[in-house]
């Protein structure tokens, strides 16, 4: 099967290489550009790997769903009256999870999937921030686009993703924090990534503008934990793109106050 052939049958069933994961689907890793595509050899595995997918209903494994729906859908039923929730990945997942007493003790909600790009997150938006009515939401996200967890995404685009979160969760009543990325020196799992901390330099920078633009807080934990590299440096990292509980202690003050002032 031709390259062009895949990426329409990609299209068609809304599908990224993150979601063979999902259904169980083996593939072997192969080496990609920075455009996200793909090899010959590569192409016919996807394309099997596609077509078992299609055979099977388009649900290879029941109750899974791309954009992870599930994850959180019986935790929102306990929900009830929330201060803010934390969109977000793996770094807001862990967050939550190594420093739970931070979040229970202000109302906070965490609403972190591993792995996720932005595109993931805008479609759960609903069940997972408008639905549990916060008086606030915390957006970090990108650095997995940047990744390309979910194939290329050109950097504009991730930020429309995140304008777009934030305009959702205005038009319900919700008062929004933009959150930088944070410093990325280089992903472990995409070592092929080339000028990762430039790029989010530069997604920032939108992120920035269109925060100022539209009167919406935008909290800057880059500057406050980035290395002369523009990398997350050891002391806040072990892998150089997860905080541990040295780096999530820089970022509970910063973003309790941006979540207080909002609330005055």
């Amino acid at each position: 099967m031709k390259k062009t052939t895949l990426i329409v049958l990609l299209c068609a069933m809304n599908l990224c290489p993150s979601i063979y994961a999902a259904h169980h689907i083996q593939i072997p890793s192969q080496t990609t550009n920075l455009k996200g595509q793909v090899g010959e050899q590569q192409a016919i595995q996807e394309s099997q790997a596609l077509a078992q997918v299609a055979d099977n209903g388009h649900d290879a494994v029941p109750d899974k769903t791309w954009a992870n729906y599930e994850r959180y859908q019986s935790a929102n039923k306990e929900v009830k009256n929330p201060i803010a929730v934390f969109m977000g990945n793996s770094i807001t997942e862990i967050w939550n999870r190594n420093d739970s007493a931070f979040f229970n003790r202000n109302h906070y909600i965490g609403r972190g999937i591993s792995g996720q790009v932005t595109a993931q997150m805008l479609a759960r938006f609903r069940s997972d921030v408008i639905n549990l009515k916060p008086q606030v939401v915390s957006i970090l996200a990108g650095t997995n686009d940047i990744a390309q967890n979910c194939m290329y995404m050109p950097i504009e685009k991730i930020a429309e993703n995140i304008f777009s979160m934030a305009e959702l969760a205005r038009a319900n009543g919700i008062k929004v924090i933009i959150c930088s990325v944070l410093p990325v020196y280089q992903y472990p799992w995409r070592p092929a990534i080339k000028n990762p901390a430039e790029q989010i330099m530069e997604l920032n920078n939108l992120l920035k503008a269109y925060a100022k633009k539209h009167k919406i807080t935008y909290v800057d934990f880059h500057s406050a934990m980035k290395d002369e590299r523009n990398g997350l440096p050891a002391k806040y990292s072990k892998d150089g793109v997860h905080p541990t509980k040295d780096g999530f202690s820089i970022m509970e003050p910063i973003i309790k106050k941006a979540i207080d002032k909002l609330l005055k």
